[in-house]
């Protein structure tokens, strides 16, 4: 008993660590400045808010119909994760370079949400939510550890960690200008870069095992 829960514990670490470099809350902190910097304190709360509450939906919901959607396409897991595993890698490469990167969100659609936002639920879900945190990366993430978890303990992991993701991206969005002011710009990109390195070798891991699984090695 003792065994298997520490086995979840560390399945649940490993999937956090995961998310947290894909989600890469810390990075979106200069956007989100930059999104609602002529708002007041309410209303920038009220979009962390909104942004945390929608990166869980969006995450969940991929989580939980995944299977179908890949019995949809006649698509196998291990399929999905060397795709996923080639999305991850280019995500990865581009934030080696402090940048956000373009699978995320493209410099068109950074310039349009900041010069033309209408409502606060826009900009807490477009670009905010999605797809500057859960972005393809993170949904194709979940979809496949999801999948892969074959009992209910695992599943209920996997959507344990969604839920935690989305209070870290509450936590760190709350606490932006502290941040910004803590680590500056420059801290930021390191991070980002950081971030980027954990997430080229778990892209590479996933396209390991899905060649593993396609193949019966």
């Amino acid at each position: 008993m003792g065994g298997h829960v520490i086995g979840l514990l560390k399945y649940f670490l490993l999937l956090y660590g995961g998310l947290f470099a894909i989600t890469n809350p810390v990075g979106a902190v200069p956007m989100f400045l930059s999104i609602t910097h002529d708002l007041d304190p309410v209303n920038r709360r009220e979009i962390a808010n909104k942004t945390s509450v929608s990166v869980i939906l969006t995450l969940l919901t991929f989580a939980l119909i995944g299977q179908w959607i890949f019995k949809f396409f006649g698509s196998s897991v291990d399929a999905f994760s060397i795709a996923g595993g080639i999305l991850l890698f280019k995500m990865g490469l581009e934030m080696l370079s402090g940048k956000l990167s373009s699978v995320k969100i493209s410099r068109e659609e950074t310039e349009e949400f900041g010069e033309d936002v209408v409502t606060l639920e826009e900009v807490a879900i477009i670009p905010l939510a999605i797809p500057l945190i859960s972005g393809p990366g993170a949904i194709t993430t979940v979809m496949i550890y999801m999948a892969k978890s074959g009992t209910l303990p695992g599943k209920l992991t996997v959507m344990t960690t969604v839920v935690t993701i989305g209070l870290t991206v509450w936590l760190v969005l709350h606490s932006a200008n502290r941040i910004q002011e803590r680590l500056g710009r420059v801290g930021i990109k390191v991070m980002t870069r950081m971030m980027g390195l954990i997430l080229t070798s778990m892209a590479v891991q996933m396209i390991i095992n899905g060649v593993k699984g396609a193949f019966g090695l």
